[in-house]
Parts: structure tokens; sequence; C-alpha cells
């Protein structure tokens, strides 16, 4: 699970995640914008066509007394003008009058209907300009057109060689004006995707190399403090080494002297000198206690538990009820086994001076693929938002620490409920 996890959590793995969904919707806006602008085109188109072919066909070949339905018009209107007017994509062509009659039709049958004239056309008839509309195939006028096939008619004005205004009709297939809309759209649908495409190609390769570049600062962090922790090591074993073959054995000796003198010494002298002889004793053992905290003696999984309980040693002293309990922790490294001994020997060192605990309780345990730690006291507790940076310093050291181990660190505290230190890390 650990490959599919880390790709989830990739910055890079999810800044496409969440373009590709960004580009998606903003394809299918732009694809929706520009479909009803490249709509709007197409029956502009459309309106164009049929206000060029009103002015410049059907009104100057429009004979006198075809607004009055004479035969002899209508044909002559035919003759001339029907074979200019029915051209690319106009399947129909119909001349009005104000009252609703079809002068004009190529559908002969429709010649002299009377149908009522909406609003919008009347407006067009009476004022001028154009307008387009998708034909309702089911009224009467439309009766004899294909079922199935979409028309878009188109309505003009034109005058009549007596004067009067009339509504020249043309209706254009639906399919023709789909198609010079989708004509229209095609460039723009290719640059704005290969626009968006490209955008999204540059910023992944620039957040990759970002990402990179970060990893590779991180690592060289993380090889930075494992370097320094490894030479604060080494030196703490030097410390603790020079300490417990010097100072150590020459305290030791020393009390082993002055108890070997006040067995002989006269009486008044005596009780001196084994009480010089206790001091000495509690030193060493003070000492010791100090070099347990400076670096614990061959720390591994298998001393983990008899190291804290030496780093619990001075609670006792304190008249701190400790307490530890650590659980098998088969397969778990030495470096995770290092860091929960640094983080315990942290809050240990901070409850016996700070918390004036009664009870100190420190647990390991091992849950799945991490290593828990908890370390708890019962002491008066602070707010963490109030604690000082430079009293806070050991703490985040570690924080960074478990945090470029791969683990977690958390302090648990409020006034008056105690603290608690809960450290993870992976085996």
């Amino acid at each position: 699970m650990t490959g599919p996890r880390r790709l989830v959590s990739s910055p890079v793995a999810q800044y496409l995640a969440i373009g590709l969904l960004a580009l998606a919707a903003i394809v299918v806006a732009t694809q929706t914008l520009s479909g009803r602008a490249a709509r709007d085109e197409a029956l502009d188109d459309a309106r164009a066509t049929t206000e060029v072919l009103a002015l410049s066909v059907a009104e100057p070949a429009l004979p006198r007394g075809l607004v009055a339905g004479r035969i002899s018009a209508v044909d002559r209107f035919d003759r001339v003008a029907l074979d200019r007017l029915l051209v690319e994509d106009v399947r129909r062509i119909k001349i009005w009058a104000e009252d609703g009659t079809i002068l004009y039709s190529d559908e002969v049958r429709l010649i002299g209907d009377r149908f009522e004239l909406g609003p919008e056309e009347l407006a067009i008839l009476r004022d001028g300009g154009s307008e387009a509309d998708v034909s309702d195939l089911g009224e009467p006028e439309n009766r004899f057109e294909p079922p199935g096939e979409g028309l878009v008619e188109v309505y003009t004005q034109i005058v009549s060689p007596e004067g009067q205004p009339l509504l020249f009709e043309t209706y254009f297939s639906a399919d023709r004006i789909d198609a010079r809309q989708a004509e229209v759209i095609a460039p723009f649908r290719r640059i704005t995707i290969g626009g968006l495409v490209l955008l999204v190609a540059i910023a992944t390769a620039m957040l990759w190399v970002m990402t990179r570049r970060e990893a590779r600062a991180a690592a060289e962090r993380e090889r930075l403090l494992r370097n320094a922790a490894t030479a604060s090591d080494a030196e703490r074993r030097r410390i603790a080494r020079d300490l417990h073959d010097g100072v150590v054995q020459d305290l030791a000796a020393s009390a082993y002297a002055v108890a070997t003198v006040a067995r002989d010494a006269s009486p008044e002298h005596r009780e001196t000198l084994l009480t010089t002889a206790g001091s000495l004793r509690s030193s060493m053992r003070g000492l010791r206690s100090l070099l347990v905290e400076i670096h614990p003696p061959d720390l591994s999984v298998t001393t983990l538990d008899a190291a804290l309980q030496d780093l619990c040693a001075p609670a006792a002293a304190a008249g701190v009820e400790a307490s530890v309990h650590v659980a098998p922790l088969d397969g778990v490294s030495e470096q995770s086994a290092a860091l929960v001994w640094r983080v315990a020997q942290e809050a240990v060192r901070n409850a016996l001076r700070h918390a004036a605990a009664s009870t100190l309780r420190i647990e390991v345990l091992r849950t799945g693929d991490r290593v828990v730690l908890e370390v708890a006291d019962d002491g008066r507790g602070f707010d963490p938002e109030e604690v000082r940076e430079e009293t806070r310093y050991g703490l985040r050291g570690l924080q960074s620490l478990a945090h470029d181990s791969g683990g977690s660190l958390e302090v648990r505290s409020s006034p008056g409920t105690g603290t608690t230190v809960h450290l993870e890390v992976g085996v």
C-alpha cells in the first residue's frame, strides 16, 4: 500500500487530478458558451442571407398585382425569382400580407391561405429588421413540410410596387444551421482545449521540477539532521565513557576507601567519615543516572524497556510514582527505538522539572506498522499556546526529527489536566 499512498499524497498527482477536473469544467463551460455564440453566429448568417435575398432578389422582382392575388403576377414572380431564391440551403419561401394571407410560396398549395401572424412577425412587417426562430412544424402553415426535419424560419420586411410592406420569410434546414454552428466553433474548441492542455502540461512540469527540488532539499535536511544526531550520539557516548571510566570510578574508590578508614577510626571521627562515604555513594548514583540520561548503554529494541526504567530512576527521589510498560516490539528498527527513547527522555525530563506530578506513565506499543509512545503525567499541565519558544525548543527539535522519520509527535495538555506526549513512528 506504500506505492498508492505515496502516489495519492504526491503534489504532482494531486495537481494533475485538480487540473484535469478544472480542465473538464472549463471545457464544458466554454463549449456551452461558445456553442451559444456559434449558434447565434449561424443564425446571423441565415438572417444576412435572408436580407440579401429579400432586398436584392425578391423586392426588385415583385410585380404589381401580387398584393391583389392575381394569378398572372404570381406566375411572373415565380418564373423570374424562384430559381434565384431557392439557393444554398433555403428550403421554403413565403411572402405574407399584413392580414396573414400568404401571397406567394414555392409550395403553391399555401398561396391564398390565411393564418394569423404573431406579434414578432407583425413588428418586423411594420418596422423592418429581421428575426430568426425554430419553426413549429405543428402549425397549419407548415403542414406540408416533411415530418422529422427541423427547420429554422427567418423573416424580414420587403415593400411591394404599390408601397405596401410585406413579410418575406425563408426556411433553412436546422441541420445546416447546426453544421454552420459546428464550423464556427471548431477553431475555438481547438484553441481552447489545446491552450488549456498546454497550460496544464507546463504547470505540471514546473511543479514536478519544484517537487523534486523540494524532495532533494528535504532529503539533504534529513541527512544533515541524521549526521548531527549521529555526531551528538558519538559525543554523548564519549562523555559518558569518560565520566564512567574516570570520575565514577574515582568516586567509587573514594567511597570504598573512606568507608574502610571509618571502620578503624576513632568514634569521634567515624561518624563524619561514614557520612562522607554515604555522600560519595549518593553522588556516584546521581552521576550514573546522569550518564543514563546522556546516553543509554547498548540501546536497542531488546534493551529499550531497561533503558526507560533507568530513565525513570530519578522519579522516585523526586517523590513521583513512575511506571513503564513496553509491549513486544519484534521487527522494530533500532532507529525507531532510538527516537522513542529520545522523546521519552525529553518528556520525562520536562515532567520532573515542571509538572509537579505525583504519577508518571510511560507506555510503548506496536500498532500495525507503527510504534506508539505515550508519556503521561498528572501534573499541573499548561496551555501549549502560551509556552515560550525557547522552552519548547527541545520538543520542537524532536517534532522535526519525528516528521523527517515519517512519524508525528503531539503534545496534549491544558492547565490542571496533566500532560501527554504522543509519538507515532513507523517500525
